[in-house]
């Protein structure tokens, strides 16, 4: 009778050859990291692939002494340990012990510690970090005279701003002496220019290599000039980018950060310039509404027009004051006709021509009791035609009256 066999028998069988296996016990595996993951329990997790095959890996939290790096996605690694089969899963995969770069990833490291050793002197300090000129019109570039780097940033240039001046100082961006060809473009420009543009388009970190050695930092970091740094896509970050003034993802980017928009600017300038004239109109409005207030301020309370008010009041109280004037008149001349109506009764003409007459002396004073004269003395007898001058020849008292 046929034998059957459950899967974990096979499992289990499996992974007993494996674990009996002295080379499987004790292997150097090589290859490119992928779905690296830092679980919380301490434990990493990632894939050992190359362009044909892929292994599951884990490291144990208590091995995480067998590696001096942080692993990310990309890296070349040599990874020592076991091969076993993870027998839940019926998978198998590597127990790692320890790991280190390799080939590619020794430069990764070397990146790692050159930026970590620049840092730590203040090369990448943001402080120190020189403003880019907002309209830089001579712009530098150390590039390589041919590739897409140079032809993007000219054609950027010429867009935005055709009377931005490029200089090209035509560098080795790649390869033996490139690192010391573009640190002799940063040193040539420096104090020619208004801004500088580092950089070249992507590539592996191999390619890319010339910005991340020592020498092309610090002659980033120590150039008066404002440095872009623009080296390969936006993926791709090295030291130079650290100690530049600022970074641009791309070249492209970098013309556009350093190459003011010449159109746009004159849109502005024109928007700008119809709002000051409509501010300076409105002010000027203001101003001539303010003078013309105040103008009339100063006619009203000027002494000439206070006179001019007086005289118009005059001119027009004067008709006013006439009627006033010939009312009060009439009045007068009625009350003037009456009292002279009046007096007109008690007259003394009246009663002269009445036949009567009144005696005064010499001196003009009525004479009303004998008293006042003397015997020989001079009268005058007023009647209605005229004076009677008479002597007094005697003086009776009371004669021919009744007390």
């Amino acid at each position: 009778m046929q034998q059957i066999y459950t899967v974990s028998d096979v499992s289990a069988y499996i992974k007993r050859m494996f674990d009996t296996d002295v080379l499987l016990n004790n292997v150097y595996v090589k290859g490119e990291v992928s779905n690296c993951k830092y679980h919380s329990s301490g434990h990493i997790y990632f894939t050992l692939k190359d362009n044909k095959s892929q292994i599951s890996c884990i490291m144990f939290a208590g091995r995480r002494t067998g590696i001096s790096f942080r692993l990310t996605d990309g890296q070349s690694v040599i990874v020592f340990g076991r091969i076993s089969v993870y027998e839940a899963g019926g998978s198998y995969q590597i127990y790692a012990d320890e790991i280190r770069l390799d080939g590619v990833g020794r430069l990764y490291e070397e990146f790692e510690e050159l930026k970590k050793r620049l840092g730590a002197e203040g090369l990448f300090d943001v402080s120190k970090k020189k403003s880019i000129p907002k309209f830089a019109s001579r712009i530098g570039i150390v590039t390589a005279k041919t590739g897409a780097a140079i032809r993007d940033i000219c054609q950027i240039a010429r867009r935005r701003n055709p009377y931005v001046s490029l200089y090209l100082y035509p560098a080795l961006v790649q390869g033996e002496g490139a690192a010391d060809s573009v640190v002799r473009g940063i040193r040539y420009l420096d104090g020619k220019v208004d801004v500088i543009i580092v950089g070249r388009g992507g590539g592996s970190i191999e390619d890319l290599w010339a910005f991340n050695e020592e020498k092309t930092a610090r002659a980033v970091f120590e150039c008066k000039t404002p440095i872009i740094s623009a080296v390969g896509h936006e993926t791709d970050t090295t030291i130079s980018d650290y100690a530049a003034d600022l970074r641009a993802p791309t070249p492209s980017a970098a013309a556009e950060l350093a190459v003011y928009d010449y159109g746009a600017m004159m849109r502005d300038l024109a928007i700008l310039h119809e709002r000051l004239l409509s501010l300076l109109r409105f002010k000027t409005e203001r101003i001539r509404q303010m003078i013309a207030n105040r103008e009339a301020a100063l006619r009203k309370n000027s002494p000439g027009h206070k006179l001019e008010l007086k005289k118009q009041w005059i001119e027009n109280a004067r008709p006013r004051l006439d009627r006033g004037m010939e009312n009060i008149l009439n009045t007068k001349k009625s009350e003037l006709k009456r009292a002279a109506a009046r007096l007109d009764g008690v007259s003394p003409v009246r009663k002269l021509e009445s036949g009567f007459s009144y005696v005064t002396d010499r001196d003009g004073k009525n004479v009303n009791s004998i008293r006042k004269v003397k015997q020989g003395e001079d009268l005058v007898i007023h009647v209605t035609d005229g004076d009677i001058m008479t002597v007094v020849n005697e003086v009776r008292e009371n004669y021919g009256r009744k007390e």
